[in-house]
């Protein structure tokens, strides 16, 4: 790889870190480790070729185009962490895996909902803010979202700071946000 090859790559896995919070090389090896799977085998759930899973990965290209697939994404995620979290059995990841490939980038996937609230039956704290991250990321890249924070910051403070928690940040810093302002 020649330097002009080098920089791009650079350039685009930086892209991903601001739109994604992270290379998207580290997150769907994460991904892929956590829910034992290969690439192929992500690439279909996620409804992308394996080229271009594979282009996405060495940071060949850098956005993910379709909002569907970025919303499979997050899906992918959270069930990630209902496995980690023992919550979700291997045989049940890969029937749900089955219905996020299907999914049109939709909220709400059938049999989701036992896992994902609260014994009240609310939903839990971390699922609404995945659904809020979820829906500012299919609307635009968080880049764009930052760059529209920066316009808010001096006239609207407090929605400058969500959009960048929310539309750019760590599902950790938005579950602080979203606990620090329930009262």
């Amino acid at each position: 790889m020649d330097a002009a090859q080098q920089e791009a790559t650079a350039r685009a896995r930086e892209l991903q870190r601001n739109w994604y919070g992270e290379p998207l090389g580290a997150l769907f090896r994460r991904l892929i480790d956590d829910l034992g799977l290969n690439q192929a085998r992500l690439a279909g759930v996620l409804g992308l070729s394996a080229p271009m899973l594979s282009q996405l990965m060495s940071g060949q290209r850098a956005k993910i185009g379709n909002p569907a697939v970025v919303q499979r994404v997050q899906l992918l995620q959270d069930l990630a962490g209902q496995v980690a979290d023992g919550s979700v059995s291997a045989a049940e990841a890969t029937e749900r895996m089955d219905e996020i490939k299907k999914s049109q980038g939709g909220s709400v996937l059938s049999n989701t909902t036992q896992s994902t609230t609260s014994s009240g039956g609310a939903p839990t704290v971390k699922r609404v803010v995945r659904e809020i991250q979820s829906l500012l990321r299919s609307v635009a890249a968080a880049g764009d979202i930052i760059e529209a924070a920066d316009t808010l910051a001096l006239t609207h403070p407090e929605l400058a700071e969500f959009l960048r928690v929310y539309g750019a940040g760590r599902t950790s810093d938005a579950v602080a946000h979203y606990q620090s302002h329930q009262s």
